[in-house]
Order: C-alpha cells, then sequence, then structure tokens
C-alpha cells in the first residue's frame, strides 16, 4: 500500500521546541511552506539568494554540522579529511559541530551559526522551510544509487512479529522530525494496520537512531523503527550484530542525510563548498569506510524538488505543517 493515502494525523511543529511533543493541529498540504522570512520566486521550493548583496554571508570561519548521531565525537573524526578537503578548496577554516539533537542543529542554521549542514531525512523538510536550508548534494553508491528503508525491530523473544503484533506494545521512535524515525512508520502502522501512536501502542522517542537500535538490542524498548543505513553502519562497526534484533517491517526506498548551505551564503562561496563536495576523493577516506556497509562511494548532485518528493507527500498525508515562527 503507498504511503499517500488519507491518513489525518496533524503535527505541527514550533521550530524552538522540535525536541519535544510537536503542537497545534492544523490542516494544510506542505509542499511549499516557506517561511515568510524567505523569497522562492524562481518556484523551486527553497529559499532564494537574498537579492540585496548586503545580506550576502562570507564568514571567516565556516561551521559544518553532521545530523546527531549517538557518538559525535567518533563523527568528528569520520569527517575530517572531508572537512580539510573543503578547507583547501574555498581558502576557509572550516569546523565541525557535534549537535546533539534535531532542534539544535535547525535552531543554530536559522540564527546563523551554521554555514554547511548535512540534515537526516525528514528533518530537511524543516530545514528547508523555517531555515534557509539549500540541498544540493547526497550521498550514492558508485552506480550513483541511493537510499534507504525504514525498518521496524525488535529483540529475538519479544513476540512482536509483525506490525499487526504492536497493539498493545511499545515501540521506540527517534525524534518528531525523523521520516524514518517517526513520520513514516507512523503513517504506515496507521494506514496498513490501524494503529494509531499514543492510542493503539506506547511510544517513546529515544532522540536518535543509535539509541533506538541499541535500545532494542538491551531490551530497553520491545520495538523500534529506525533508519536501515544506520543499522548497517552500526553492525560494520561491531557495535550489534544481527542475532541481538529481528526486523518485522521495511518500508519503500528513501533518500539519504541532504547536504547543503545556508541561503544567504555569498554566490562564489557557496558555489566553491559545492564543488568541494563533488570533488572530493572518497578512495581510502575515513568517509568510505564509515559508510561502507552502506554502499556509499560519492556525492552526487540532487535538488530539493525532486528528491524530496515522497518525503513531502508523506507529510501531506500527515497534514504536517511548519510552523517557523
Amino acid at each position: 500500500m503507498s504511503v499517500v493515502t488519507t491518513v489525518r494525523q496533524r503535527i505541527t511543529c514550533k521550530i524552538a521546541a522540535l525536541a519535544g511533543a510537536c503542537v497545534m493541529f492544523v490542516s494544510s498540504g506542505v509542499s511549499a511552506q516557506l517561511s515568510p522570512r524567505y523569497q522562492d520566486l524562481n518556484a523551486d521550493l527553497v529559499a532564494d539568494l537574498p537579492s540585496d548583496p548586503a545580506r550576502w554571508r562570507d564568514p571567516s570561519i565556516l561551521i559544518f554540522a553532521y545530523t546527531p548521531v549517538e557518538d559525535p565525537a567518533l563523527y568528528s573524526r569520520v569527517w575530517d579529511e572531508f572537512i580539510a578537503h573543503v578547507e583547501e578548496a574555498i581558502g576557509k577554516e572550516v569546523r565541525f559541530f557535534p549537535v546533539q539533537s534535531n532542534a539544535a542543529q535547525l535552531e543554530a542554521l536559522r540564527a546563523g551559526r551554521l554555514h554547511i549542514a548535512g540534515f537526516n531525512t525528514g528533518s530537511t523538510p524543516v530545514a528547508v522551510n523555517c531555515t534557509g536550508f539549500v540541498p544540493f548534494a547526497m550521498m550514492a553508491a558508485a552506480d550513483r544509487s541511493y537510499g534507504y528503508e525504514m525498518e521496524i525491530i525488535t529483540f529475538p523473544d519479544s513476540g512482536i512479529n509483525s506490525g499487526a503484533d504492536l497493539k498493545g506494545r511499545q515501540l521506540a521512535f527517534t525524534a518528531p522530525t525523523s521520516n524514518s524515525g517517526f513520520k513514516a512508520p507512523s503513517t504506515l502502522l496507521q494506514n496498513e494496520f490501524g494503529l494509531v501512536a499514543g492510542t493503539d501502542y506506547r511510544s517513546v522517542f529515544s532522540g536518535s537512531h543509535d539509541n533506538s537500535i541499541l535500545g532494542v538490542v538491551n531490551g530497553d524498548y520491545e520495538a523500534a523503527a529506525v533508519a536501515n543505513e544506520v543499522l548497517k553502519r552500526m553492525q560494520g562497526r561491531d557495535v550489534v550484530n544481527a542475532s541481538q534484533y529481528r526486523s518485522i517491517y521495511k518500508s519503500l526506498t528513501f533518500p539519504t542525510t541532504a547536504y547543503g548551505v545556508s541561503h544567504n551564503l555569498k554566490p562564489e562561496l557557496a558555489n566553491r563548498i559545492r564543488e568541494a563536495f563533488f570533488s572530493f576523493n572518497w578512495e581510502g577516506s575515513a568517509l568510505q569506510r564509515e559508510f561502507a556497509d552502506a554502499g556509499m562511494a560519492q556525492f552526487i548532485p540532487i535538488t530539493y524538488q525532486e528528491h524530496w518528493r515522497v518525503v513531502r507527500e508523506i507529510d501531506e498525508a500527515n497534514n504536517t505543517v511548519y510552523n517557523c515562527d
């Protein structure tokens, strides 16, 4: 069954409270919900560069943040070679900012403290609409294929064998903004099994896919909805193994983390950053080793309008409205 159905689970998220529960209930489509702070004259669904050059930014030090993970210190090392490559390409210092939550990453970009970012699949529409994020790249395999699936996992002897068995049980989500960690599974469970979060099953928020996976294998959560690309990476690092969990549901394929820049960077600077992503040599790098289990081998160009269509459709099915202000 398609995820694009007539579900009417309505959620509106305040940008400053994205780590917690969503507030208000409003019905609206979400194909274009750009904050009035931004313009989109070319109708590509992302914020335009400000027309006044006085509003363009050219920081002496640029800050880069990757989507929240269990061990930010580890990921700082993973990105070291890439950051050095970007620094050489743009002639400026770049610092890695280890964010602890989606909310912190979103607020940092909106406030101008963050310039280059990788946002997880579900947070990307919030970042685009509320913070002026302009995605342009995504990781892909050598054959340019990309994507991941949402899987619902449980521990081996939980007695949960299908989505229907979650009735009356506990399911861990990651964050309200996450596609595979909340929006897609809550939609799919309602569409396919008639199960409503908080009514037919108990739900908790773990904060990250890593936390959800570890919570399942350690018996803290009865089940969890996670991105299987994270699951593969954790298996590749021997953090978990396949005997510690069972997958009871697998979704269609979604786009992965979107990489991009703030809309108001000076055009020459933004272009050099883009070029740095696509000229990075993955061979033998820490990035290649970290993402090898997910098959990633390069950055490819993407657009929010095309590649995030399925994610926007899920949000439309849920009547999600981003109350940015």
